[in-house]
């Protein structure tokens, strides 16, 4: 009887066929948990697992049980106080004995469910989606992939191919026995005849002979070193999808370290999005007062300038490091952060350049207006500008946001997966 093993590693005592039909089985609860939890930890830690709280009453299921039914007669022991036809009074406290209530405790109240570091994310994008993946973009990288290449006659106990190696042990006894049993047919048909005739001392020639061929057959090992195969794999190089990320950000006097905070959230959100979508992604950030220039990270958040505010500067410095490092076998995603104080034609010139050379060239553009939430909600002259564009084409989006867990809802409004 054939009986399969499955040894996979599974965490918390859990076989991974269970994990996964509890994830899909309660799949709206544990979304609602990890939403909860996004809004909670730090920005940090976005990006690690954790444990959820599912309530209990969400995933207790109905059970048939046979109750006390009829007439019962129990005989219980004598004691000192009561005889018979006494009434016992009710126990003080509440009904039920010692012990903590019923609402104490998370053991009582919730199910805590530990999420890995992949479900957690999964769980995090799952009804997201990039827009036009369709014309995804391969380019040349140096990421190699691990690929099956037959067998080698060399290599580690892991990567022992068992049925090949049986295979190749069958096939050479048959070929090693086969003249060995040819021999011993005719030996035993020579035997049976000098026993036939009576020739005593030829046929126990023949037998001893018979006995030799049969210890060398019975030497013949089972599995030899020649036998031996092995799994073989090579690297090989293969293209995989890759996207460049600009990342835009208005540094001005306007613009607040409240507001840099809620465009780093919104930067971090997009690019682990992307992380997930694309085998390989490249940062450029770029940041702008009166004039651009490309910059690290930790001077894009926390350096500080001088200035007024010049949007069409750092768009066209984006556009000449997409046609100078991204121009072929990329997918260019824009994510602008600002608040939307533009003066004078810099608004209406920076439209008509996103219309005719940036949008074109690129997958995905997001435009996050940070608003201020004591001020009152009225668009800015870029936000005007920039709404006509997007009527007119399909991968500009824009949205506002003033306080920090309008981040997400803002990110998974602009990404979300369109319904058929």
């Amino acid at each position: 009887m054939l009986q399969l093993i499955d040894r996979r590693p599974s965490s918390r005592g859990k076989s991974a066929v269970n994990r996964e039909r509890f994830l899909r089985r309660y799949k709206s609860h544990i979304q609602d948990a990890v939403k909860k939890m996004v809004g909670e930890r730090k920005l940090a830690d976005m990006e690690q697992g954790g444990e959820v709280r599912v309530p209990k009453k969400d995933i207790s299921e109905p059970s048939f049980g046979f109750g006390r039914g009829g007439d019962r007669e129990i005989v219980l022991p004598g004691n000192r106080e009561y005889v018979a036809g006494d009434r016992i009074p009710r126990p003080q406290g509440g009904g039920g004995g010692g012990g903590n209530g019923a609402g104490e405790g998370d053991s009582e109240d919730a199910f805590v469910f530990s999420l890995s570091r992949e479900e957690f994310m999964q769980i995090f994008f799952d009804d997201l989606e990039l827009p036009n993946l369709a014309r995804t973009e391969l380019g040349k990288t140096e990421q190699k992939t691990s690929v099956r290449a037959g067998y080698t006659k060399s290599g580690i106990p892991a990567n022992l191919a068992i049925v090949r190696t049986l295979r190749q042990s069958l096939a050479r006894r048959i070929a090693l026995g086969g003249s060995i049993a040819r021999d011993l047919q005719v030996l035993e048909a020579e035997f049976a005849l000098a026993a036939a005739i009576g020739h005593a001392q030829e046929a126990a020639l023949i037998y001893e002979e018979l006995q030799r061929l049969v210890r060398r057959r019975g030497q013949l090992p089972f599995i030899d070193e020649p036998d031996l195969r092995y799994r073989n794999r090579v690297w090989r190089p293969e293209p995989i999808a890759r996207a460049a990320m600009f990342c835009l950000m208005d540094v001005s006097a306007s613009m607040d370290e409240d507001k840099k905070d809620l465009a780093k959230r919104f930067f971090t959100l997009l690019y682990l999005f992307l992380s997930r979508k694309y085998g390989a992604v490249d940062l450029v950030f770029i940041r702008h007062t009166d004039d651009a220039e490309e910059v690290d990270e930790d001077t894009f958040f926390h350096g500080t300038r001088s200035g007024g505010t010049v949007v069409f500067s750092a768009l066209d410095l984006a556009e000449k490091i997409r046609a100078e490092r991204y121009g072929r076998g990329w997918n260019v995603y824009v994510a602008q952060a600002s608040d939307g104080d533009a003066f004078g034609a810099d608004p209406a010139r920076s439209a008509r350049f996103l219309r005719e050379k940036l949008l074109p060239a690129s997958r995905y553009y997001a435009y996050l207006e940070l608003a201020d939430p004591r001020s009152s909600d009225h668009a800015s002259s870029l936000w005007a500008e920039y709404e006509r564009v997007a009527e007119a084409t399909d991968n500009l989006a824009m949205k506002r946001a003033s306080q920090r867990d309008q981040i997400y809802p803002v990110f998974r409004e602009l990404f979300r997966k369109e319904t058929q």
